[in-house]
């Protein structure tokens, strides 16, 4: 559902103010990415980012008002103003922040190269070239594969990538860990294996580019810093992926 964007295009009017304003920070997740954002078994919208989202809206005196998207309309609706902020596990990359302003980095993850149980031919990222994969468009782990010479097939959850490779429709994906870790929690005969671990980004929150974003930025930065500093961060981080993920890699 499209909603009117948050603050007009050409304003200069500080967006923290408008936000303290409106008194809703409006945040922008998939809600079916586990643990991130998703839904429990009564329905309701949890997940890490979602609690630490919750948070950091009250830290700004406001309440949280959560909008469930497609992965690929996040950064576009944060770009044109129809959402304050993403709370959905974002990846620093610089190619991201020609367009976005980001926060300190939250947490530092790894990602996961998975496929088929008897797939004997994919072992590490190199072995990608000539193969297919999936993922969500434009998220870091598609131009990853397609670095190193993968065709990818779009989807929208980790659910259909990890059916499309049981079904052998796709030879791979690489994901976060702790959502590969998750998904394997939920389907333990699930026919998949991880067969390389490696570095991913900072995860940060992205917000739009501009002087009127300056002061929400320092304020989410605050709140970030207090966070990490009083074990927030930690004990979500172990809540939800079973480790703490608050240190570099």
């Amino acid at each position: 559902m499209l909603i009117a964007p948050v603050f007009a295009g050409g304003s200069k009017e500080d967006s923290l103010q408008t936000i303290k304003q409106r008194g809703t920070l409006v945040i922008a997740t998939e809600g079916n990415w586990t643990p991130w954002t998703y839904h429990d078994a009564s329905d309701k919208l949890t997940g890490f980012d979602v609690e630490l989202g919750t948070l950091m809206a009250k830290s700004l005196g406001v309440q949280p008002e959560f909008h469930e998207v497609p992965w690929e309309s996040i950064l576009v609706g944060v770009e044109q103003g129809v959402f304050d902020v993403a709370c959905n596990g974002v990846g620093y990359t610089a190619e991201r922040a020609e367009k976005f302003s980001f926060s300190d980095p939250y947490l530092y993850t790894e990602a996961v190269l998975v496929v088929r149980s008897d797939n004997t031919s994919v072992h590490t990222l190199t072995d990608l070239k000539g193969k297919k994969t999936s993922n969500s468009p434009n998220s870091t782990y598609a131009q990853l594969a397609e670095s190193y010479g993968a065709t990818v097939d779009y989807v929208d959850t980790l659910g259909e990538t990890m059916m499309m490779i049981e079904q052998g429709r796709v030879d791979a994906t690489i994901n976060a860990k702790g959502s590969v870790d998750s998904y394997l929690e939920e389907h333990p005969d699930a026919k998949i294996k991880i067969v390389q671990t490696v570095a991913g980004e900072p995860v940060c929150y992205p917000i739009r580019k501009g002087e009127q974003t300056a002061s929400l930025l320092e304020a989410i930065n605050g709140f970030l810093k207090q966070a990490r500093q009083d074990g927030t961060l930690s004990a979500l981080s172990v809540k939800y992926f079973g480790t703490d993920l608050t240190k570099a890699n």
